[in-house]
């Protein structure tokens, strides 16, 4: 099996594809020109917003591990094009050139609506304002419509393996006004291989599914854990189930988290 991935050199790629290579997994990187892969990696240079690059990228793959994405950027334009129509272009060129090929796109749990009455769940309606989740929903919706034998994973928060993710939130929680109590699902880079190895299996084909640990934790001690601050606040919380998912379908599904908690990934030095 040969498995192509995108977003190879980002926060989860990077950490993702060594994983794979030391499971035995013939892997196949899509990079820009210049960029180095791990070493049982191969390189094909191309680019998701050149299509005709991506034809000898998905050449006799089987599978598709899409986690290209643009994030935290003020150029909303680029999120859209990046997001939405790089993942088209990576649709129709394994449409045409690798259509048994297994299509695994990484997603959000951030789509889930700011007002939900439940922790968010893969049958909840979505309609996120911020072009980030914006944009993935609609390439969510664009893979589920294209034929191809999918499955897409929405992840919680990232962290673990010195990403410097975890350190940045207590800033990002300051500026988006959060209250300390907030609980946030978290999934732990060592998790994502546990996932994805599940969803290249066929486990996942067909379903989008929330990849989240057994313990989400409040934005507070989070700050602690990474020697931060956060002003206290004994405030009633607006709604406890922002950022907080359920993990009901992966579980059904066989996912079983290794990095159960973020206080274990401290205990074990994983952070």
């Amino acid at each position: 099996m040969t498995i192509l991935i995108t977003g190879a050199s980002g926060l989860v790629g990077a950490r993702l594809l060594p994983r794979l290579v030391d499971a035995g997994r013939d892997c196949r990187a899509l990079m820009r020109a210049g960029k180095a892969v791990p070493a049982g990696v191969t390189a094909v240079e191309g680019d998701l917003l050149e299509p005709a690059s991506l034809v000898p990228a998905v050449h006799n793959v089987s599978a598709i591990i899409h986690l290209a994405a643009v994030f935290r950027s003020p150029d909303m334009e680029m999120i859209w094009k990046s997001n939405l129509d790089g993942t088209r272009a990576l649709i129709a060129a394994a449409k045409a050139h690798a259509p048994e090929a297994r299509f695994i796109m990484a997603s959000t749990t951030n789509v889930y609506d700011m007002d939900s009455p439940h922790p968010g769940r893969e049958d909840d309606a979505t309609d996120p304002k911020q072009a980030y989740p914006a944009s993935k929903i609609a390439a969510e919706k664009e893979l589920r419509e294209s034929g191809l034998n999918w499955s897409i994973l929405r992840f919680g928060f990232v962290y673990g393996d010195q990403d410097g993710h975890l350190e940045k939130l207590p800033g990002l929680a300051a500026q988006a006004q959060f209250h300390p109590a907030k609980t946030m699902s978290m999934i732990h880079h060592r998790d994502i291989a546990v996932a994805m190895e599940l969803a290249l299996s066929g486990a996942m084909d067909g379903h989008i599914v929330n990849i989240t640990d057994e313990a989400p934790t409040s934005l507070y001690e989070l700050a602690e854990l990474v020697g931060a601050t956060m002003e206290p606040s004994s405030e009633p919380l607006e709604n406890p189930w922002h950022l907080h998912v359920s993990g009901a379908l992966a579980r059904r599904l066989g996912f079983r988290p290794s990095v159960r908690s973020v206080y274990q990934a401290a205990e074990e030095n994983l952070l």
